[in-house]
């Protein structure tokens, strides 16, 4: 049995942090265990609270789930400080983790702050050289860059060779964010290489937790024994198929739908 571990925030909505990387594992066919960092009051129209849990609680978690059961892979999600960031770092180097995959999670979809700005030099310095695979989107990989703008496909590129010199082995750059209105291109480095993954655009609002998702997925393939080429691959088709099938809940941005990619025969074999 292939183990996943996931390091986020909880969603009370169900679309994104922790219930969307479980929800995401188990159509992965790996186990999936938790540490939740925060509890957020949020539905599809937003966030209404964050409620951070103390380091005490987080260390227990984390301590608790990989002295027993261990892990394959850890995802990484909501860290909200610096503080949590240095602590999950140190955790994650004394359990001696190697399949890291970073989501590094600033800002929710409705707008709302995710990670303080002290943070995000903590996350470049301390948990950055320490992942298998980051997968921040445009604003997220501008803002780890010092608030560089990115518009281009030849800046993704050079975005993620910039990030993957700040020390981890590869980095994807989410596209979703681009100007495109026909395709959606995610663009990965592996340190030697750029690889181009490219859907169609998908014509919906319902796209909260895609983030979160996409991510889960790449740390389940990564825990499976996939390279990360192929990682990130079977990741860009599950989102895709999670988008295109999206669910219409609640008054505002609903979740993508986690099952689609089963449901509707699109799984790699």
């Amino acid at each position: 049995m292939y183990k996943a571990m996931t390091i986020a925030g909880s969603d009370s909505g169900g679309g994104a942090g922790i219930q969307a990387d479980l929800k995401t594992f188990q159509e992965r066919n790996v186990f999936g265990t938790s540490a939740i960092t925060a509890l957020t009051a949020q539905n599809t129209l937003g966030v209404q609270g964050v409620y951070p849990q103390s380091l005490e609680c987080v260390e227990a978690q984390v301590d608790a789930v990989l002295s027993d059961i261990g892990t394959d892979a850890v995802k990484t999600g909501m860290l909200f400080s610096a503080s949590l960031i240095r602590l999950v770092a140190n955790k994650l180097d004394e359990y001696q983790v190697n399949n890291l995959v970073i989501d590094p999670v600033m800002i929710a979809k409705g707008g709302a702050p995710l990670l303080q700005e002290e943070a995000v030099v903590e996350l470049r310095e301390t948990l950055l050289p320490l992942g298998k695979v980051v997968t921040p989107n445009l604003p997220e990989a501008g803002k780890i860059l010092d608030g560089r703008k990115i518009e281009t496909i030849e800046e993704m590129e050079q975005a993620a060779k910039d990030i993957q010199a700040m020390g981890p082995e590869a980095v994807v750059i989410k596209g979703g964010h681009l100007g495109s209105e026909e395709r959606s291109v995610d663009v990965l480095y592996d340190g030697e290489r750029f690889f181009h993954y490219d859907s169609e655009r998908i014509s919906t609002k319902h796209t909260h937790g895609t983030g979160c998702t996409f991510s889960a997925c790449i740390a389940a393939e990564l825990a499976k024994g996939k390279n990360i080429p192929e990682a990130v691959k079977i990741a860009k088709y599950y989102i895709t198929a999670a988008i295109r099938y999206s669910l219409n809940v609640g008054n505002g941005i609903g979740p993508t739908n986690h099952s689609a990619y089963r449901l509707h025969s699109l799984s790699v074999k």
